[in-house]
């Protein structure tokens, strides 16, 4: 399958997987999992066909580890607007985190923090690079660095994605390290 195909069926499975699985006629379980015929099914009756072979190869190609499969269901990993229940544990982060935004965020993040805005958790990667390439999806990217250690012992929650995203509710502006 060819790059732009593969592109295609991942970001058709972000906008039903994360955001808006009514539009096809799929339900989200609690923990966000749905049944994989049923996924294609609905994408077919959608007019989006999607052969098992192809979402098995988008799933297993994505180099974000965007979806999971687990007994004949699928999911997103993170970053769904709507309510599910990822049950993941809380997790002790890393002293650092980094987070990939534009400049013209900078004001509000510097008043209000990290918010997740219209998801359920904000993103933070474990790297430099890869926030680098999160914030450059959106323009010139700025990178800033969140002092997760620091904010995990004064009592806020992390959680870890099953690719490697780490989750927190909210990153107050004082945990946060802002470029010169």
């Amino acid at each position: 399958m060819d790059e732009r195909r593969m592109v295609r069926i991942s970001k058709y499975l972000a906008k039903h997987l994360r955001h808006q699985p009514e539009r096809i006629g799929i339900t989200l379980d609690a923990h966000g999992w749905v049944e994989v015929e049923a996924l294609l099914t609905a994408a077919a009756e959608h007019g989006f066909t999607i052969s098992r072979a192809e979402l098995e190869q988008v799933v297993a190609g994505n180099d974000k580890r965007r979806y999971a499969i687990e007994v004949g269901r699928i999911r997103a990993s993170q970053g769904h607007s709507v309510r599910v229940d990822l049950e993941l544990p809380p997790a002790d982060p890393p002293e650092y985190l980094y987070h990939g935004t534009v400049p013209r965020s900078l004001a509000a993040i510097r008043a209000e923090g990290l918010r997740p805005m219209n998801r359920h958790h904000v993103h933070l990667s474990p790297d430099r690079e890869t926030a680098t390439r999160v914030g450059a999806r959106r323009g010139a990217p700025v990178v800033l660095a969140v002092h997760a250690g620091a904010m995990h012992r004064a009592g806020h929650r992390f959680h870890l994605s099953a690719n490697g995203v780490w989750l927190a509710d909210h990153v107050p502006p004082a945990f946060i390290r802002f470029p010169s």
